[in-house]
């Protein structure tokens, strides 16, 4: 199962942008998927998940109200929405497949997509 993470790039305070990430080799529908951060001199963050239904979805504290998961069961891809950047955004994002629920467990990780919020 192989994950490509896409969509990072510059942007201003206040900006936006859509992370992609396509799951290929496996049965999509079969994972939850999840987004991380991991900002320099900090621990790896938990950014939001979606159960493989969509049904549920989950935030972490620092991006509710702002990020906005998603994802395509026949194009096999999660999305990940960031609106209202921030400089404390500015990170390396991966996506991972696996469960989210009871506990969390990820099976297969993406490359990785660097966003960079400037002030």
């Amino acid at each position: 199962v192989q994950l490509q993470a896409s969509g990072g790039g510059l942007v201003q305070t206040g900006g936006s942008l859509r992370l992609s990430c396509v799951v290929s080799g496996g049965t999509f529908s079969s994972y939850d998927m999840g987004w991380f951060r991991h900002a320099p001199g900090k621990e790896r963050e938990f950014v939001a998940a979606i159960t493989r239904s969509g049904e549920n979805t989950y935030y972490g504290n620092p991006v509710k109200g702002r990020f906005t998961i998603s994802r395509d069961n026949v194009k096999s891809t999660v999305y990940l929405q960031m609106n209202s950047l921030k400089p404390e955004d500015t990170a390396i994002y991966y996506c991972g497949a696996g469960v989210f629920g009871d506990y969390v467990q990820i099976d297969y990780w993406g490359q990785g997509t660097l966003v960079t919020v400037s002030s």
